[in-house]
C-alpha cells in the first residue's frame, strides 16, 4: 500500500503560511540551493516515536533554527538538535522546503538571504544523550518527549499549530515509505 504524500491532504501545508512579516509556501522538494537556505528544521524520530519538546511558554515545538554566519545547514541542524533536544543527529533526509519571502526592508540577520529564502524541512533519527543546552538566546526547553504520532499531532493541534501537526504526519508517511523501500 502506498502512503499518501499528496499535499492537498495536508491543508495547513497546501496554503500560504504567515509568520509575522514572512509569507511562506511549502513544497515537496529535495533539491537544495544552499545559497538560499536561512533555516533548517527536523521532524525527529527515535525508533517509531516522534520527538517533541515543550518550551517555557507552554508551547510544543520542533527543532530547528537559523544558520549562523558561514554555517552549513547540516552543521546548524546538529547544533539545534543538541541545544533543543539534548540529542545527537544520526540521520537527516530533506523532503521539502518552505519558500519564504519577507516584507521587511532588512534581513532578520545580516548573513541570511533576503527577501527570498528557504527553510529546509526533513526528517531524521536522533539519539537523546542528555539535557537540552538551553542557550540564553534560544527557547528555554522544559521537557523533551518521544511519543506516538497521534500524541504529537494532538499536542500541536491543541495549541493551534496545524502546520507542525501536518509536518509530523507528512514526515511520518514519507519515512514509512522510505523504510519500506517503496
Amino acid at each position: 500500500m502506498r502512503i499518501n504524500t499528496d499535499l492537498s491532504s495536508y491543508r495547513a501545508l497546501s496554503n500560504d503560511i504567515h509568520w509575522g512579516v514572512v509569507k511562506a509556501r511549502f513544497d515537496l522538494d529535495e533539491d537544495i540551493d544552499e545559497s538560499k537556505v536561512s533555516n533548517v528544521t527536523i521532524l525527529p524520530f527515535t525508533g517509531n516515536r516522534c520527538v517533541v519538546f515543550l518550551v517555557a511558554d507552554g508551547s510544543w515545538e520542533l527543532p530547528g533554527g537559523t544558520l549562523e554566519p558561514g554555517e552549513r545547514y547540516l552543521d546548524a541542524l546538529r547544533r539545534e538538535v543538541r541545544e533543543e533536544l539534548g540529542a545527537e543527529l544520526e540521520s537527516y533526509r530533506v523532503f521539502g522546503q518552505f519558500r519564504c519571502e519577507s516584507s521587511c526592508k532588512t534581513p532578520y540577520r545580516p548573513h541570511i538571504p533576503h527577501p527570498r529564502f528557504v527553510r529546509l524541512v526533513g526528517y531524521g533519527d536522533v539519539c537523546i544523550i542528555g539535557e537540552p543546552l538551553n542557550p540564553e538566546d534560544g527557547e528555554q526547553v522544559i521537557a523533551v518527549e518521544a511519543v506516538e504520532l497521534d500524541v504529537a499531532v494532538q499536542r500541536f493541534e491543541e495549541t493551534g499549530r496545524q502546520d507542525i501537526a501536518d509536518l509530523y504526519k507528512l514526515a511520518y508517511a514519507i519515512r514509512q515509505q522510505d523504510l519500506s523501500g517503496r
